[in-house]
């Protein structure tokens, strides 16, 4: 009688253990996901209208860069979880330099998203932008 009170106190305490590392990996992998799925750079395509030249330009979130007449800032970058229809969102900011009288004034001041464009449209007379990745 005495083993068998042995062996259930050994069956219970495997099994707390057991408990115990699967919620460690739990909180380990969730952990994790969340990390990747926000970037530190995004990249952006910007095509020229005029002389119809596309243009990949790589943004480090939170720095302002100027390409030609545009001053683009991306402040934040976010990747969808799941695999099968990814999902790339950032929140840009765009000033058109050219326009001297609106110099605090943005073009487009918001979120992005690569797989509808037209669902927040950037709207200038000779540039396009588009969201193509965040990393």
């Amino acid at each position: 009688m005495v083993t068998k009170k042995n062996i259930q106190a050994g069956k219970t305490k495997l099994n707390l253990i057991f408990f115990i590392l699967l919620i460690y990996f739990y909180f380990i992998n969730s952990s994790i996901s969340q990390n990747n799925l926000e970037g530190n750079h995004t990249d952006l395509q910007i095509l020229d209208k005029i002389s119809s030249k596309n243009t990949l330009i790589k943004l480090k979130n939170g720095e302002q860069t100027t390409f030609k007449d545009l001053s683009i800032k991306s402040l934040k970058c976010k990747n969808s979880e799941f695999d099968d229809n990814p999902e790339i969102t950032a929140y840009i900011q765009v000033k058109d330099l050219t326009n001297e009288n609106n110099d605090e004034v943005f073009v487009f001041n918001g979120w992005m998203f690569s797989s509808s464009p037209s669902l927040t449209p950037f709207d200038h007379s000779v540039y396009d932008v588009w969201l193509i990745n965040c990393y």
